[in-house]
């Protein structure tokens, strides 16, 4: 395996490498009264302007739940496929009423501009750390989709420049803004189900794909800018599967084996209940269905695998929807999931819990996006800041790796770094392809 290197980022690389950006694009240096002002939405010097890099179906959706907000006004987008730009465009200006939202193949355009306060990172997970950590060393604030960083050392990098910056950081993780994940969380911190001593966090079974699909012709860049879309990654064939989502899985695009995808949430959640966000389990034990970790303070948390979001379950799973955790106590377990829905095991306690029954499709990004918003303009921490992402986000990196290698390992929460283990430390970082090496 090739040695890893950790990515070098510079206000020089990144300054020349936005003059460099081939192609002509068109954007207003001032952004029109037209695009800024309407019946009804916050006048201009209240009001947050955004920027999204990289829209496709995930982005989608953070859209519709961001859009309807008065004091954000969406003006440009940046993605590597002309007809997701076009299709994202059309989705803004039908919302606005204008033809006002520019577009470009390069998101280094958006980040040029100066009237552009935030960007929503949406792209594939390859990007989203080099292009969040561009976005703040060029004074934006960021709304990154998870997983935030592709390794390790991403995440670190990713948090450090966040702090070094100010800038406002908030993970794609918005259960932390969702009432009945928050109220489970108050119950396992409350006592009333005794002491916590094991948690239970959903994610996907880990699978790893390393074949390459057939090279198929190069589609003009226009079309397909398939440099850019690579970025970082290594260098491979282009071919249609991979922009359509076929990334998934492929190491060389993918975060941890596929196991954040669903554990970037579920063990956020598990941190969060279990006052961690300042540290991380200490042990990771892989086995054939789960990866079992310990915390200094001796509680387990066992990251189960599921087959498919709906399909076989493992036995503590009620039918709660989406991401599912539990948490036990002493006394009894308190268990929520995306249905909106909570089941407790106390029936004292059930009481608290009437009302939380509504799915939460769409109101979950909406809170998580207004706790951003008010945290740029408070210059506050929104609930899933840098620091709450590196932790939770290199707990599942090192539950992947410990999958990975099929061993034990044992991480120092301070240093993050692996004990007796240099095959595991190496796999903190990866190699970033030469053009995109910052």
């Amino acid at each position: 395996m090739t040695a890893p290197r950790r990515i070098a980022f510079t206000r020089r690389s990144f300054l020349g490498g936005s003059l460099a950006v081939g192609g002509a694009f068109a954007f207003p240096t001032i952004v029109s009264a037209r695009a800024l002002g309407r019946a009804g939405v916050a006048a201009a010097a209240d009001r947050i302007t955004l920027g999204v890099v990289g829209i496709g179906p995930r982005c989608t959706y953070d859209l519709k739940g961001m859009i309807g907000f008065p004091d954000l006004q969406v003006v440009a987008i940046a993605d590597v496929q002309a007809k997701r730009r076009v299709a994202g465009k059309k989705l803004v200006d039908d919302h606005y009423g204008n033809s006002d939202c520019a577009i470009t193949r390069d998101f280094r355009e958006v980040l040029g501009r100066k009237d552009i306060d935030a960007v929503l990172v949406a792209t594939g997970d390859r990007w989203h750390a080099p292009a969040s950590i561009l976005a703040a060393r060029a004074g934006k604030h960021v709304y990154s989709e998870k997983p935030c960083g592709l390794t390790i050392g991403l995440c670190q990098a990713l948090d450090n420049t966040m702090r070094e910056t100010g800038r406002v950081f908030q993970a794609g993780t918005q259960r932390r803004n969702v009432p009945n994940f928050q109220l489970a969380v108050k119950l396992a911190q409350s006592g009333k189900l005794g002491k916590v001593h094991t948690m239970y966090a959903s994610v996907y079974v880990p699978t790893i794909e390393t074949a390459w699909l057939p090279g198929e012709p190069t589609p003009p860049r226009d079309e397909v800018d398939w440099d850019l879309w690579l970025g970082p990654a290594p260098w491979r064939p282009y071919n249609h599967a991979y922009v359509e989502g076929r990334w998934r899985g492929q190491y060389d695009f993918d975060s941890g084996a596929r196991l954040l995808d669903w554990g970037a949430h579920t063990v956020d959640l598990c941190q969060w209940a279990n006052k961690a966000d300042d540290t991380m389990p200490i042990e990771y034990e892989p086995s054939a269905t789960n990866v079992t970790c310990r915390y200094a303070n001796g509680v387990k948390l066992v990251l189960d695998f599921l087959k498919t979001p709906f399909g076989e379950r493992p036995g503590w799973v009620q039918s709660l929807g989406t991401c599912p955790v539990r948490y036990v106590g002493d006394e009894g377990w308190v268990e929520t999931g995306d249905s909106g829905g909570i089941e407790v095991s106390i029936p004292s306690l059930k009481e608290e819990l009437k009302g939380l029954d509504k799915p939460t499709s769409g109101l979950d990004v909406a809170a998580h996006a207004r706790d951003f918003l008010d945290a740029i303009k408070t210059k506050g921490r929104p609930a899933a800041n840098s620091t709450v992402m590196r932790r939770s986000h290199i707990a599942c990196h090192a539950a992947a790796l410990s999958w990975m290698l099929n061993r034990k390992l044992t991480i120092d929460p301070v240093k993050e770094e692996f004990l007796n283990d240099d095959e595991a430390n190496g796999l903190r970082t990866r190699p970033a392809r030469g053009p995109w090496s910052f």
